[in-house]
């Protein structure tokens, strides 16, 4: 039984990994070898136990840990050059490292340039989390007089403004109403 729970879990995997979505129920009749929806709730249930997705609150699965932990080599030395030896140190899942909160995070794309000097640079994604109680010098995500950005938010006494990372860029203080849709807790930048 646990190979063949292990044989579809792969099976699973694999769609999602060529794919970049997960399987339908009807896909995963095929996929599973079953003839049944009940067979995949019951198989659907077993890698929820093992925490590979789990379902929204309309009963949408999400992905949770399909991608593999990638191994930590060691460290490198971004300063002058050292000699450098190869060690497993340890195995970390991205999606464990960057999300501390992931029913409130999410992904968005960055335009623009104001973001610049905080290295923050235009077709980079970040991780939004909401609910999080900006703190004087977050990189935040507001809509500010009904108009949406990025920038640093400040907080002096009781004035709120909210400050580019490029110089190029003014400050802006909120006229009307400022809205904090989240905090950013990472920034994702993919080279090839």
């Amino acid at each position: 039984m646990i190979d063949k729970l292990d044989q579809r879990k792969k099976r699973f995997l694999r769609f999602y990994t060529d794919n970049k979505r997960l399987p339908s129920y009807s896909e995963m009749l095929s996929l599973f070898q079953v003839k049944s929806k009940n067979a995949v709730a019951k198989i659907i249930q077993k890698f929820i136990d093992l925490g590979l997705v789990e379902k929204d609150s309309s009963g949408h699965l999400i992905p949770l840990k399909l991608n593999a932990p990638l191994k930590v080599l060691g460290d490198v030395q971004a300063g002058f050059p050292s000699a450098a030896e190869e060690e497993l140190v340890d195995t970390l899942s991205l999606d464990d490292y960057l999300i501390h909160n992931r029913e409130a995070s999410f992904l968005l794309r960055v335009s623009g340039e104001s973001m610049i000097e905080a290295g923050i640079q235009p077709g980079d994604l970040v991780i939004l989390e909401r609910g999080r109680e900006p703190r004087n010098g977050d990189v935040v995500v507001a809509e500010i007089d009904h108009q949406w950005t990025i920038k640093y938010y400040v907080k002096r006494g009781s004035q709120i403004f909210l400050k580019p990372a490029n110089k190029l860029f003014p400050v802006i203080t909120p006229r009307e109403e400022l809205k904090i849709a989240g905090v950013v807790t990472a920034v994702i930048r993919k080279y090839h």
